[in-house]
């Protein structure tokens, strides 16, 4: 347990591709299919203390192709996924916009606005944590904020995975793999 008034590190996980397939702009809760292994990988983070935080963009509420209620069932339905392999997210937050539809912002990934809300609320440490996705833009993150950035092969991880290793990041096979990282390095 942290002790009180000390920043933590925390583990900002992305959704599509990351936690869940992503057969892109996911409007039915029916759709959501968790990634093997995902829940275990999240509750294996919950028990050793670390916060998980899902941080996504989604760019199809901009586009017009998800409502927000649409993206609030989806998310209800990841979180009960989640729940039945006895895992939880400490929080989550989306960016609704893209910039070729509602301008720019400083939401969408790898704008840090999500993290550092997610910090100022949880009294996160962000240079400790760690940032876990399929795409760069889940991990660039890491580098303005110090932290640490491991790009997963499942979702879209398998084409941008040189890119992560050219750019000096970690990749992993998946979720759970990523957490080996994480929780031998803590």
């Amino acid at each position: 347990m942290a002790e009180p008034g000390r920043r933590r590190p925390a583990v900002f996980v992305d959704r599509d591709g990351t936690l869940m397939e992503d057969p892109g702009f996911v409007s039915d809760p029916a759709q959501v299919k968790l990634l093997p292994g995902a829940a275990p990988a999240v509750r294996r983070l919950n028990q050793a203390g670390l916060p998980v935080v899902l941080v996504t963009n989604q760019s199809g509420i901009a586009r017009g192709l998800i409502t927000i209620p649409q993206y609030e069932a989806v998310e209800a339905r990841l979180i009960k996924l989640l729940a039945g392999g006895g895992a939880r997210l400490d929080g989550a937050y989306y960016c609704p916009h893209h910039p070729d539809f509602t301008g720019p912002c400083e939401c969408r990934k790898p704008g840090t606005k999500l993290f550092r809300d997610a910090a100022a609320a949880q009294n996160l440490d962000l240079s400790r944590s760690f940032y876990v996705g399929d795409r760069m833009s889940d991990i660039e993150p890491a580098r303005t904020l110090a932290g640490r950035g491991i790009l997963v092969r499942t979702g879209h991880g398998a084409e941008n995975a040189q890119a992560a290793i050219d750019a000096g990041f970690t990749v992993a096979g998946d979720l759970q793999t990523a957490v080996d990282l994480i929780l031998e390095h803590p």
